[in-house]
């Protein structure tokens, strides 16, 4: 067996045993680095109350605590299903170098989880979008932003 289907057999494990003890939907994702597992995460959205508690986004939580690091640079995600957009960009966040997956977006429609209205969503513009956003004016949230571009020992990311 090739190592890239054994590590997505782990993230598979993990969903499914996630799903088995109640912790969440079945999803499940394994973090890589120099063929090493270095965080692991299953859905604990309903075990949690925490509607980001997907498993990408737990395994990116682990894998960043155990490296030290708030990035993911020459680590490899491998996850059960299609990142969703809120993973999605959680990964492009973290700047893994690649991700695997196995079942589509289209495949966790069929089973009751549909990202399609979020996708939707995010390409309206503001104004059109279900969700209301109000622009509040406030000038000392500018000068928080002047002290961050002034700010000497500021960490980049």
């Amino acid at each position: 067996m090739e190592e890239r289907e054994k590590f997505m057999l782990e993230a598979v494990k993990l969903a499914q045993n996630g799903m088995d003890s109640g912790e969440g939907g079945p999803f499940g994702a394994i973090i890589v680095k120099n063929g090493e597992i270095v965080g692991r995460g299953n859905n604990k959205v309903t075990s949690t109350n925490d509607p980001t508690a997907h498993a990408e986004m737990v395994a990116i939580r682990d894998a960043c605590k155990n490296l030290n690091s708030f990035q993911l640079e020459d680590c490899e995600i491998y996850t059960s299903c299609e990142p969703c957009p809120m993973c999605l960009a959680a990964i492009y966040w973290s700047r893994p170098k690649a991700v695997y997956y196995a079942c589509t977006k289209e495949d966790a429609a069929m089973i009751g989880f549909d990202d399609d209205y979020i996708y939707h969503q995010i390409y309206k513009p503001i104004e059109k979008r279900d969700l209301k956003l109000f622009k509040i004016d406030s000038k000392e949230s500018l000068e928080v932003f002047r002290n961050w571009d002034n700010k000497e020992d500021k960490i980049r990311y």
